[in-house]
């Protein structure tokens, strides 16, 4: 038999491609995308990618809107998430002392990680309050607007960041978004100095979010931790009783027996 009989084929390859290309691109996105718009978003022929969310449509990973024009991520791409953080013991360890602060601020706490280019959420505690975020474990969120993002790339390796950092520009979101690599590079440093992260109406109007390391000695960056409501909810005047709480959390969370990822 060839050493390469079962090498997946050139077409084979890239239709993998082109159907992850969609569905990470439907992730990244706060609402439906309709085929034109993905098609533009991806580079991907519009009557492909047509072929190619009819057939994950069918199989659940992703639904239409009300409007049958744009799509979402399907319930069973939800649940190939769900499957995959919960095998990450730091979102576990996390969660009871994420919940006690959750009832504590009264606002929504998150965990977050680095994955590639974006950050992605591990572990969520809900607001006890009527103020609910449509955050979900497994999604993905972009590092520049977000508080959590920005304590993501104060505290990562230097190559990791310089890729984030190479992009010329960043999407806007609302008139507070940071949209240069300079003003990035500068936010990050003084994130890395001040130690706290704040999200001031940059992704979405009305909402404010504080965030913090979680780091075990020695300097050891394990995720970011963050608070996240309304700006009625999160007061700027009261930054420092978040800040004080967000740390208090996160050396909890460090001291829990985490299991770090292997050397490679």
């Amino acid at each position: 038999m060839p050493a390469n009989a079962h090498a997946p084929s050139t077409s084979s390859a890239k239709a993998v491609e082109r159907t992850m290309a969609l569905l990470e691109c439907l992730d990244a996105s706060r609402r439906g995308l309709n085929v034109s718009e993905l098609s533009r978003k991806t580079g991907i022929p519009k009557s492909t990618a047509h072929v190619l969310l009819i057939t994950l449509e069918r199989l659940g990973y992703v639904r239409r809107d009300v409007n049958g024009r744009d799509f979402r991520l399907g319930l069973k791409t939800y649940a190939l998430g769900q499957r995959m953080v919960r095998s990450l013991s730091l979102g576990e360890i996390a969660l009871p002392h994420m919940q006690a602060l959750a009832l504590q601020s009264r606002a929504t706490v998150h965990l977050a990680i680095l994955d590639h280019d974006q950050g992605v959420y591990i572990q969520k505690a809900e607001s006890p309050g009527l103020i609910q975020f449509d955050t979900y474990l497994g999604r993905r969120m972009d590092l520049h607007c977000t508080a959590l993002g920005k304590v993501i790339l104060a505290f990562s390796p230097p190559d990791q960041v310089a890729h984030v950092l190479a992009k010329p520009a960043f999407a806007r979101y609302t008139p507070n978004t940071i949209v240069t690599s300079a003003a990035l590079r500068k936010e990050i440093s003084r994130v890395r100095k001040a130690g706290f992260a704040v999200d001031d109406e940059e992704e979405e109007l009305g909402v404010r979010c504080v965030s913090v390391p979680v780091l075990r000695n020695p300097g050891i960056f394990l995720g970011a931790l963050s608070l996240s409501g309304t700006v009625s909810q999160l007061p700027l005047r009261s930054l420092e009783t978040h800040v004080t709480r967000l740390r208090e959390c996160a050396a909890a969370i460090a001291a829990g027996p985490v299991a770090l990822p292997p050397l490679l």
